[in-house]
């Protein structure tokens, strides 16, 4: 009985498929072989990808604190405004070579340092939403990769679905073969995994970086608004110094000696 039991198990294992014939069919083996099987669709994901990386890196190197709000800058823009008086054209100069935000900020406040300060409120503003502008560069191209990667995986997803339908009812071998739907939905479902490995960092490096203009444009606002003070109130402090002062009564001579002589007619009367 024992040798009947063993040659049907032999003879049951010779006709069953080995296991690793049957998912080699499926096994991705390498990056390249997952992008092979996610077909058409993958070329745009994977240049999303690619676009992708570059803005992050690019971004994260011009939105260093160092790039935007040099500490060395307020400093010497102290120094410069000490030495120069009513002639602000060498703290330009300093603006100009400095190129910074800050520093583009700065310079709109120094052109009209003479206006009222409404008016240098108003150009620091503009000049303020301009360099927001530039700090935000390139984050809506983010914006719209993680908002696109998925979908573009979804309709990926959906060709694959299709040509799976389309390859089981052309085959007329099809009839009780499930693995011939089955490794075509696998391969279909790799793009939409794909548009979510995309979409997902840069969906997380997108609100990294906003949060990091957010809070160098913060602190530009803080500078700057200090600065508008200081700028407003040195002419208001030297126009009240410059103003003759009345001398206290002991120091006039000629009033002093009038009310003497008042005193005295008075005593004669």
């Amino acid at each position: 009985m024992s040798s009947l039991l063993a040659d049907l198990g032999l003879i049951f294992f010779a006709q069953a498929p080995a296991p690793s014939e049957a998912a080699s069919a499926v096994e991705v083996q390498s990056v390249w072989d997952f992008v092979a099987k996610g077909g058409v669709m993958m070329i745009p994901i994977g240049l999303c990808s690619l676009i992708a990386l570059t803005v992050v890196i690019e971004r994260a190197v011009s939105l260093r604190r160092r790039k935007v709000i040099p500490p060395g800058f307020l400093p010497g823009m102290k120094e410069k405004l000490k030495h120069a008086q009513n002639d602000p054209a060498e703290a330009l100069e300093y603006c100009r070579d400095d190129g910074s935000p800050i520093a583009n900020v700065f310079a709109a406040a120094l052109r009209r340092r003479a206006r009222p300060i409404e008016l240098i409120e108003r150009h620091i503003q503009e000049t303020g939403q301009r360099e927001v502008l530039k700090l935000r560069r390139y984050l809506r191209v983010l914006s719209v990769i993680a908002a696109i990667s998925p979908l573009l995986g979804l309709l990926g997803t959906i060709f694959g679905m299709i040509t799976a339908f389309q390859t089981v009812a052309a085959s007329a071998d099809a009839l009780g073969k499930t693995e011939m739907l089955a490794e075509g939905i696998y391969e279909a479902m790799i793009t939409t995994a794909a548009g979510l490995i995309v979409a997902i960092p840069v969906l997380i490096c997108y609100h990294w970086l906003s949060a990091k203009v957010q809070k160098l444009v913060m602190e530009i606002d803080q500078t700057t608004l200090a600065f508008i003070e200081e700028l407003a109130g040195r002419p208001a402090a030297a126009d009240e110094a410059a103003l003759p002062r009345p001398a206290p009564a002991r120091d006039r001579p000629d009033d002093a000696a009038a009310i003497d002589a008042i005193d005295g007619i008075v005593a004669a009367t």
